[in-house]
């Protein structure tokens, strides 16, 4: 383990691995209505295609996690690599909606990679309060590259074909690639690997949502990062119909929640190796109650201001990186000998508890802000009860769920 800071050349090589998936998952969406166009198809199906990723993506993590604790971390990450560029390349091909969500399906499991290794890549070299330090980074470029990715996209309709967005996406996974293969050493030493047995893959799954600790982080970083897939599904319409915000300045009120995200990063990196990622879990769950009283104020007095609702959702988007972080290090922390298969637990029920978020808070739709702030602040309070409940209490890290129960 390293414990050294982090040279910026890793560190822009660590941003592209953990960018490259949020991108993968929201550059397209301008272009569904220019996809149904040229596949001569139903916009329901293409709109599908987001869901077959996020599928995909989830079976991608469950698989990359054990093989990097199986086989090690750099040619397990090279391979999901090779997978997405290909599948975004072979999108030249696709004539028909079948085939591009075939493709969606193989670029999800490859991208499933960079998504699970990162993690277990930075706890293999760095002590813990310097992991979160670093992870808050990657955290945050995990967190702003699906607010960037649609206005990426629709820049790139304005002088391409729609196809033009996945030979971009391939690209840059290949300059990624190349990238790790001469500057990433492997972290994992042979002496320190699992062997790949299914029966054990299974196990250490249990093991790791047995153990209350790490199943509380899971639920405190799962919950929030729910809140934020609902202010994604709702936010088109409430900014744009619901508060009249221009269509040209949507982008702009994103970039307020970018530049809280970026404010806190920075303090997190500034102050976690002296306070600890406890601590700053801590100020992060604090930040979100806050910001979960503003959105209850929200639905219960219909509030239509825009300085207000905009200052909410900055509040309750901005503290991502910081909980995101930091929970994870909790994580790695308690289960450093399979960092791989808990980081891909995690990142797994992350985004499925995101995408379940989402769906309910769309059949729950109002003509104000109500589902929005009523969604963000249900998940915010389960955040805050995970915490309290599953970690806060125990002293004793090894406590398993159904003991201390």
């Amino acid at each position: 383990m390293n414990p050294t800071k982090p040279s910026l050349l890793l560190l822009i090589i660590l941003g592209s691995l953990s960018g490259l998936t949020p991108l993968a998952v929201d550059m397209y969406l301008p272009a569904i209505p220019s996809i149904t166009q040229a596949l001569d198809t139903r916009i329901s199906l293409v709109q599908l295609t987001l869901s077959v990723f996020l599928v995909g993506f989830a079976i991608g993590q469950m698989i990359y996690g054990p093989l990097s604790d199986s086989l090690g971390r750099k040619k397990v990450l090279l391979s999901g690599l090779f997978i997405f560029v290909v599948s975004n390349a072979l999108v030249y091909f696709a004539q028909d909606i079948t085939t591009l969500m075939i493709l969606r399906f193989i670029q999800a499991i490859g991208g499933g990679a960079g998504a699970v290794i990162v993690s277990a890549l930075l706890r293999d070299m760095f002590a813990k309060d310097a992991f979160s330090k670093v992870m808050s980074f990657v955290i945050l470029i995990m967190t702003i590259a699906p607010l960037v990715a649609p206005l990426l996209g629709g820049q790139i309709l304005l002088i391409a074909d729609w196809r033009a967005i996945f030979y971009l996406l391939s690209t840059a996974g290949l300059l990624t690639a190349i990238a790790v293969m001469v500057y990433i050493p492997e972290t994992l030493p042979k002496e320190n690997r699992i062997p790949l047995r299914l029966g054990s893959v299974a196990r250490n799954y249990i093991k790791v949502l047995k153990h209350r600790r790490v199943l509380g982080f899971i639920l405190t970083s799962g919950f929030s990062f729910s809140g934020m897939f609902i202010f994604l599904t709702t936010s088109p319409y409430v900014y744009i119909e619901f508060l009249g915000i221009p269509t040209e300045q949507y982008g702009y009120y994103f970039g307020l929640n970018i530049v809280f995200m970026m404010i806190l990063t920075w303090s997190n990196g500034r102050f976690v190796e002296s306070k600890g990622y406890v601590f700053m879990l801590q100020l992060g769950l604090s930040l979100l109650g806050f910001a979960a009283l503003m959105m209850l104020f929200i639905m219960l007095f219909n509030v239509d201001s825009r300085l207000f609702i905009v200052a909410a959702v900055v509040s309750f988007v901005g503290v991502m990186s910081l909980i995101g972080s930091n929970g994870m290090a909790g994580i790695l922390n308690e289960f450093s000998d399979m960092a791989g298969t808990a980081t891909a637990l995690t990142g797994t029920l992350r985004f499925g508890m995101g995408a379940v978020a989402g769906a309910i808070v769309s059949l729950f739709h109002s003509n104000n802000a109500d589902s929005m702030a009523g969604g963000m602040f249900v998940c915010a309070v389960l955040s805050i009860t995970s915490y309290l409940w599953l970690v806060k209490p125990s002293n004793d890290k090894n406590v398993p769920v159904t003991d201390a129960a």
